[in-house]
């Protein structure tokens, strides 16, 4: 892989007035086109202006116009509450853990006690290195920090201009970072910071767009981080504590208030991942919070019945059990390695984020890989299914009748109906909340929405392979189709003019990750290093470009101004 920065722009690419122009749109607004009457910022709607891109639908007047019906835009208080009650939901699933540790302790319950604080504590700091080593390569090494003066290169450099000041900040930095994350908070911080983000990438009027891709680096960071914590501590908590349950033959409150944050956990983070990693990418539509709420009820369902299944089994065969969750771990990061992802940006990594994947099949399904999807979850599921028939029936011929009555039947209905209900619930999701996954076609109406959205036109007709000409991108377009879908203000620039210069194209020597992979410039640090420099030393647009053969016009274009 290799990235370079140009002086000059992709000839031909259309321009876009700056948001940071004399005259801004409205803050709550960076683009609005006629043809759907909706933004282009993550803190609105961003699924409405894909909605014109992928939606079909009957032609107008003759020219291939099409005609879509556009959610509504989402507002502001939506993105802060699904934030604020993730922040909840993580209190609620660590506080009870904790207090549950400490019950343990109190009623001489050592093994109970050593195996929930076990599962709380070495996640949590594998989760605090890792987000503290994020920051160090975020804030060192040449990156945002020295243009910010927060590395020691930066004070050094900035120091004659305000002496001694630099070195303060550059302190207070690091001491606050070292702090939360020495008190296991790194999270919570990455959080908070997100929700800052977002709120100032849609109040200001100034740097929209540079609040706005440090607000989705920050989430994507957090969410990242989020799912690696759960699957290490909320679901073999949950596991454990169902156990015990199980065993002792007794359910207390505080272990059932454990078990139900343990779940929502899960299926929280799964949603929201989800979510954010669609809002990521341009050539996928996002997903409404009425979608992501179906998608968490349906991974609430599946997971119930995986948890509850595996806690039967597990209160009679501890060793098989162990046995059990090994083959199954190494029989899906097989499948999963097989599959060929490409999510990291080294092969070491990418084993690793295979072995990781291999957990979360232990509990649920998760799509790594672009394709037959439907095929996949149908092989998913019904291995999923004849594994919890065996491990229940396992445990409903050698259980102690006397002791598990009950609650036997009980148990083997709630993992069947929790199952059934799982399914149903995902049937309804893909069937009616799904986003619609078809390509982007270049009709009229699209190809204006496109340059509105990203400021480029889209691929032309002509082979992948084709060199690219002004020709080709300004073709298939008219004057009169642009007067008729889109506000006036939006003119693309068909030639160069002496308008504001445009920035350095950072062109990324790699094929741009498949869907439902990360971009590059989301996982790779340097690359988001680039991207930060450039948006504070240059006051012109910056762009990124892959070396996708049919996606080589497609751009992330942005505008940043000092």
């Amino acid at each position: 892989m290799a990235a370079q920065s140009d002086g000059k722009a992709g000839v031909g690419f259309a321009q876009l007035y700056d948001v940071d122009a004399e005259e801004p749109l409205d803050s709550a607004a960076i683009h609005i086109c006629q043809c759907c009457r909706s933004s282009a910022c993550y803190w609105g709607c961003r699924s409405a202006c894909l909605g014109s891109l992928l939606g079909g639908g009957p032609t107008v007047g003759g020219v291939g116009i099409r005609e879509t019906h556009c959610p509504p835009r989402e507002q502001l208080w939506l993105d802060c509450l699904w934030i604020i009650l993730a922040l909840l939901v993580f209190f609620w699933d660590v506080g009870t853990d904790l207090c549950l540790a400490l019950e343990y302790y109190q009623r001489k319950d050592y093994l109970w006690f050593g195996l929930t604080l076990f599962f709380v504590l070495v996640p949590s700091v594998l989760v605090q290195i890792l987000s503290f080593r994020w920051f160090v390569q975020d804030y060192t090494g040449g990156g945002l920090g020295e243009v910010e003066g927060l590395s020691k290169r930066g004070a050094v450099a900035l120091g004659c201009l305000y002496p001694g000041r630099d070195r303060l900040q550059l302190a207070t930095i690091w001491l606050w970072q070292a702090t939360i994350h020495i008190l296991q908070l790194g999270q919570v911080w990455r959080y908070i910071r997100t929700l800052y983000l977002g709120i100032m990438s849609r109040r200001q009027k100034e740097h929209q767009r540079r609040w706005y891709w440090a607000m989705m680096f920050e989430y994507a960071d957090v969410n990242m981080l989020r799912l690696l914590e759960t699957f290490l501590e909320s679901a073999p908590q949950l596991v454990l504590q169902l156990c015990i349950m199980i065993q002792e033959n007794r359910a207390e409150t505080l272990q059932c208030i454990s078990s139900l944050a343990s779940l929502l956990s899960l299926a929280w983070v799964l949603a929201s991942y989800h979510k954010l990693l669609r809002d990521s990418r341009d050539d996928q539509r996002s997903m409404s919070y009425r979608g992501a709420l179906l998608h968490l009820f349906w991974r609430l369902f599946t997971i119930s019945s995986r948890v509850l299944s595996l806690a039967l089994f597990a209160s009679l065969f501890h060793i098989y059990f162990g046995i059990f969750v090994v083959v199954h771990w190494c029989a899906m990061a097989f499948w999963v390695v097989h599959g060929g992802t490409d999510f990291c940006m080294s092969k070491w990594e990418e084993v690793l984020f295979n072995m990781v994947v291999g957990i979360v099949y232990i509990f649920c399904w998760f799509n790594v890989k672009e394709g037959q999807t439907r095929h996949r979850m149908v092989a998913y599921y019904t291995v999923v299914l004849a594994e919890n028939t065996i491990l229940t029936g396992l445990w409903y011929t050698y259980r102690d009748p006397a002791l598990t009555d009950s609650y036997a039947v009980p148990a083997l209905c709630g993992v069947y109906l929790t199952f059934a209900g799982g399914v149903l619930v995902m049937l309804l999701y893909y069937g009616f909340l799904h986003p619609a996954t078809a390509h982007l076609q270049p009709s009229p109406a699209s190809i204006c929405c496109a340059q509105l959205l990203w400021g480029l036109p889209l691929p032309p007709s002509a082979p992948p392979t084709a060199p690219p000409t002004p020709a080709h991108m300004t073709k298939s377009l008219t004057d009169e189709d642009v007067a008729e879908t889109c506000l006036p203000v939006f003119q693309v620039r068909a030639a160069p003019t002496t308008s504001k210069p445009e920035g350095p194209l950072i062109k990324i020597d790699m094929p741009r990750k498949r869907y439902p992979a990360w971009d590059a410039h989301y996982v790779d640090r340097r690359l988001r290093r680039t991207i930060n420099i450039l948006q504070y030393i240059t006051p012109a647009a910056v762009g990124i470009r892959y070396r996708d053969g049919p996606l080589l016009y497609e751009l992330l274009q942005y505008e940043s101004s000092l």
